[in-house]
């Protein structure tokens, strides 16, 4: 079959390398266009063009990919198949209609929970010991269309949002093989989602990255883990903002403090109170500093049990 892919951030690349890999390399790859990141603004490749460009495939980043210019690149390259991995535009119905096999999406949640933009994150937050991957028809509508493979994998206790980003991704390398080789040999049997049991992964925004030291000790565990490394938590302390990057969950204890109180100083680690249980700071970033152990910024700022996190 002849294949577009299009793709953009870090979770795209590993399919992509095992297309090209498996002598499936697509015709051409099609990415967002390069932005300014960091400090010094620097344009910067996506990942995915960049993985393209070493395997030398022509790579198109138009502003919009439901544009008459892209539409006429598309019809000229004539695929019979499209992949989607966190693309990043929604695709309107001429392109939909394009490729006579269908477009297939690498989606990382078991539909039709999780739909939308955020499924990795919101599992986490949410305490979700299971998640997985499902390969899908796309249909216009948000993540509503029919499943050709969904597997599921466990979310580790304190596993953070890189971990499990990374293990989805190469579960969904491993299944686009599978499904692109059903979709060639005709075997295609896919599966409506049931609508009644849709649930959502909106877009984080600045609202979540602020920690509530009311909400109970596992909330808290849950929203650091599945906001690192990006955007990542924040809590002030004397004015001043403090990112926390990495912490545990005390275990079986019933605490009565004032939220965000500190309750003990324990060499690299800082124990804080919250709405019910505690919460073990194991890293943390002072504002314009760089991380550190959560005990180094006890140590240096003084820290004292009964002080509070905000």
């Amino acid at each position: 079959m002849r294949t577009v892919y299009l793709g953009t951030p870090d979770f795209a690349v590993p399919p992509l390398q095992r297309m090209i890999d498996c002598g499936l390399a697509p015709a051409a790859v099609f990415s967002q266009p390069d932005r300014a990141k960091g400090r010094g603004k620097k344009i910067s490749p996506t990942p995915v063009k960049a993985a393209a460009l070493a395997a030398g495939l022509p790579v198109y980043q138009p502003e919009s990919i439901n544009s008459p210019e892209a539409l006429a690149i598309l019809q000229d390259l004539q695929p019979d198949v499209m992949v989607v991995a966190a693309y990043g535009q929604i695709l309107r119905r001429p392109v939909l209609q394009l490729p006579p096999k269908g477009i297939i999406n690498i989606h990382a949640s078991l539909l039709p929970a999780y739909r939308g933009a955020a499924p990795i994150q919101r599992a986490i937050i949410n305490g979700e010991r299971e998640t997985g991957v499902t390969i899908m028809f796309i249909e216009e509508g948000l993540d509503c269309g029919d499943m050709l493979l969904r597997r599921a994998i466990p979310i580790g206790p304190d596993e953070d949002v890189a971990s499990l980003h990374d293990r989805l991704s190469l579960l969904g390398a491993d299944m686009l093989i599978e499904a692109l080789d059903l979709l060639e040999r005709g075997q295609v049997e896919a599966v409506p989602q049931n609508d009644d049991l849709a649930t959502y992964a909106p877009m984080l925004n600045k609202e979540d990255e602020k920690l509530d030291w009311t909400l109970p000790a596992a909330a808290l565990h849950n929203r650091i883990r599945g906001m690192n490394p990006f955007p990542g938590v924040y809590t002030w302390y004397n004015g001043k903002r403090l990112k926390i990057k990495k912490a545990a969950l005390a275990q079986g204890e019933s605490v009565c403090c004032a939220p965000g109180e500190i309750l003990a100083l324990d060499g690299e680690t800082v124990k804080v109170g919250a709405g019910s249980g505690a919460v073990i700071l194991q890293a943390v970033q002072p504002e314009g500093k760089a991380v550190m152990s959560a005990g180094a910024f006890a140590r240096g700022y003084a820290l004292q049990p009964g002080d509070r996190l905000l």
